[in-house]
């Protein structure tokens, strides 16, 4: 099947099994004050495109055990800026990593660029 979709996330699950995103993963270093200045400049203006470049779909969808956002390929704008995340994980020594899905599971919500999806059963990531 052709793969459709990605995410990027956690390669371990945390404390309460979830593998979180990137977003998710970035936002916890700057919560928790782990960004020097720099980072942190670069994180809220990398934030504030994504904030800006597309719809968030409403918290009520994330309520849904294991629920997760994916990005469609064809959001390629989206994509390619998500290399600051990756970087800037990788030199905090977060590890994360790409998935691909033809079909990553029952959808709670969709829109041109994403979809936020319940992983179907036995679906590890």
């Amino acid at each position: 099947m052709e793969q459709r979709f990605v995410r990027y996330q956690s390669t371990t699950p945390d404390a309460k099994g979830r593998y979180l995103g990137i977003f998710a993963l970035a936002n916890r270093l700057a919560k928790e004050g782990g960004l020097s200045p720099e980072d942190w400049g670069l994180w809220r203006s990398a934030n504030d495109f994504y904030d800006e470049a597309y719809i968030t779909p409403e918290a009520s969808f994330y309520t849904a055990p294991g629920a997760q956002a994916w990005f469609k390929l064809t959001a390629t704008h989206l994509i390619s800026r998500t290399d600051f995340y990756i970087d800037l994980l990788r030199r905090h020594d977060v590890p994360c990593s790409a998935f691909y899905s033809s079909d990553p599971g029952a959808v709670l919500y969709e829109d041109e660029v994403q979809v936020v999806v319940v992983p179907y059963k036995g679906d590890g990531e």
